[in-house]
């Protein structure tokens, strides 16, 4: 679990880096800072959209483990989706379960 309100985790696509560049320009176009509706601003204009990014993406996943080895498919990687412009360090705790 990630443990920001700013920021995301998501599995996607890992071998091509335009994938990572375009989620991120889709979010940005979707989502965008200084909206006039907005009125949590007091932490900045990047803010409000930071955290409606993370509520929409999420901050924990579900990841398999097989053998000691994460079980992602062949072009899958997890990303952690930073949405602040100017974020701080991030911490994430890690939960295992099973045998």
């Amino acid at each position: 679990m990630l443990q920001h309100t700013s920021a995301s985790l998501t599995i996607n696509e890992n071998a091509d880096p335009s994938v990572r560049k375009d989620l991120e320009s889709f979010f940005n176009h979707a989502v965008k800072e200084n909206s006039s509706y907005f009125t949590h601003t007091y932490e900045g204009p990047d803010d409000m959209p930071a955290h409606i990014k993370s509520s929409l993406l999420g901050c924990q996943l579900t990841i398999p483990v097989q053998r000691g080895k994460l079980a992602l498919g062949t072009w899958q990687g997890i990303t952690l989706g930073e949405h602040r412009d100017h974020a701080g360090p991030r911490s994430i705790i890690a939960t295992l379960q099973g045998q």
